[in-house]
């Protein structure tokens, strides 16, 4: 059945798309055995076009196929524009570089969240509600002596979310704007207390209560590093290291863990669910465990002798089962924006440390090679985002395992504001994906015992 499809300007106006931010750009026409359909052309406020299909299947009985949803938007959102082209990344139409040198991370996730800069009485207020957050209930803390000392943070950490719905009953309505405030409250302060208390089980310390004096990475250092029986000092400038890679964490619109929570919260999970789903899901390697597979990578350089020519050619050859972890983005064609803001607090920590680490030594000669080689340059294969934080984390002795639990804590204030914006629309429905079915025909059922 030949089908082809071409936009038409000239075509009739398309009704008034029901997106807000949105307007109508005219009809696409799709023929299919010889007859035209016209689907609707919307272009956002950054001049991104897309076709309308939703009424694609009840007009023609045909669905479209993409897998991995790598050509299909799946909503609209007003939360964070990318160009991967251009290396652009803004929030709430504020760049990146902007926001990162003039905020901390706690205003960055109100503005997220609440779609504007606060004023100061806001942010005051916000940030004082989270400071008075920050503790869990105090029979959650006996959640970890239950986990094998070996379990894996981001397990702990996606298990224990889950697990405040049954703590923090009085605020798991959807539809309630005040429990749900409460809820995005409580998220926001829990999840440093919830991760650092993961690190100390794995390292058989005591838990640390948070302390509602420091700032908000000012006391998820000291939860994380502290001991009871001496005083500890959290360095200025890891809080200062920590508080920007929060921020360039904190939300790269439809990704996988994100799309993960607007699809849980499709169905009206609450939020604390959503995000435990959002959190499992960026545990994978190929989204946010990948700083920690970079670490380990460069380890398996540093064993193997140092010699980074030798992985480099490897990493060159198609056939040599090699990938080079930490260089190109699936998204950015470009410098990752993210990348230049943390590159200098990378060399800055770097030349600061006084122990030597040949792993750090490894990563810089990586580093010199991917921004000099012809193969690298013209394949755009830069140091991503994960490269420097897994080597930023690694310099302020955070353990490799805590690297995307400190990725889950930065893009948080993301997933909620899309969990957020997701029950605000008008356009909401429940995530029901379609399929093309490649499975057997109907089958003749056999009896076990004629079975051969």
């Amino acid at each position: 059945m030949p089908s082809s499809t071409q936009t038409s300007p000239s075509a009739p106006a398309a009704p008034a798309p029901p997106w807000p931010g949105t307007r109508a750009d005219g009809m696409a026409g799709l023929e299919i055995g010889g007859t035209r359909h016209e689907l609707p052309v919307i272009v956002g406020t950054e001049g991104e076009r897309a076709i309308d299909i939703a009424k694609l299947r009840s007009q023609t009985g045909l669905i479209t196929l993409d897998e991995g949803y790598v050509n299909t938007g799946s909503t609209t959102s007003a939360i964070t524009f990318l160009d991967g082209e251009q290396g652009i990344l803004r929030y709430r139409g504020y760049p990146i570089e902007v926001l990162a040198e003039k905020c901390d991370f706690v205003e960055v996730a109100y503005l997220l969240i609440y779609g504007q800069l606060p004023t100061t009485e806001e942010l005051h207020a916000f940030r004082s509600s989270l400071s008075h957050h920050t503790m869990i209930h105090e029979d959650m803390r006996s959640f970890y002596g239950a986990f094998p000392r070996d379990a894996h943070p981001m397990a702990i950490a996606g298990s224990v979310v889950g697990a405040l719905s049954t703590f923090y009953q009085d605020s798991l309505d959807v539809r309630d704007p005040r429990q749900v405030e409460v809820s995005v409250h409580r998220l926001l302060a829990k999840l440093p207390t919830i991760a650092a208390y993961s690190h100390k089980k794995s390292c058989g310390q005591p838990l640390m209560y948070p302390r509602n004096d420091l700032s908000y990475c000012e006391n998820f250092l000291h939860m994380l590093f502290a001991v009871p029986c001496e005083e500890y000092r959290v360095d200025p400038d890891f809080t200062e290291a920590l508080d920007t890679l929060l921020i360039v964490h904190a939300d790269h619109e439809q990704n996988c863990s994100t799309s993960t929570v607007r699809m849980v919260g499709s169905s009206d999970a609450n939020l604390f669910a959503s995000i435990s789903a959002g959190i499992s899901a960026l545990w994978g390697p190929l989204h946010g465990g990948a700083n920690q597979a970079c670490v380990e990578m460069l380890e398996r350089i540093v064993a193997d002798g140092g010699d980074v020519k030798k992985y480099v050619d490897l990493a060159k050859k198609k056939d040599s089962g090699f990938r080079l972890m930490g260089f190109g983005h699936r998204v950015y064609k470009n410098y990752d924006p993210r990348a230049k803001l943390i590159k200098s607090i990378c060399d800055k920590l770097l030349a600061k440390i006084a122990r030597h680490d040949p792993l750090f030594d490894i990563a810089q000669q990586l580093e010199e090679v991917a921004l000099a080689d012809d193969y690298f340059i013209e394949r755009k294969l830069y140091p991503n985002v994960d490269f420097y934080s897994g080597v930023i984390y690694r310099a302020m002795g955070i353990p490799v395992q805590m690297f995307t639990v400190l990725f889950a804590m930065g893009r948080l204030p993301g997933w909620i504001a899309h969990w957020i914006e997701m029950h605000q629309s008008p356009t909401k429905k429940i995530c029901r994906p379609r399929q093309v079915y490649s499975g057997e025909n109907l089958r003749e059922f056999v009896p076990i015992n004629q079975r051969g």
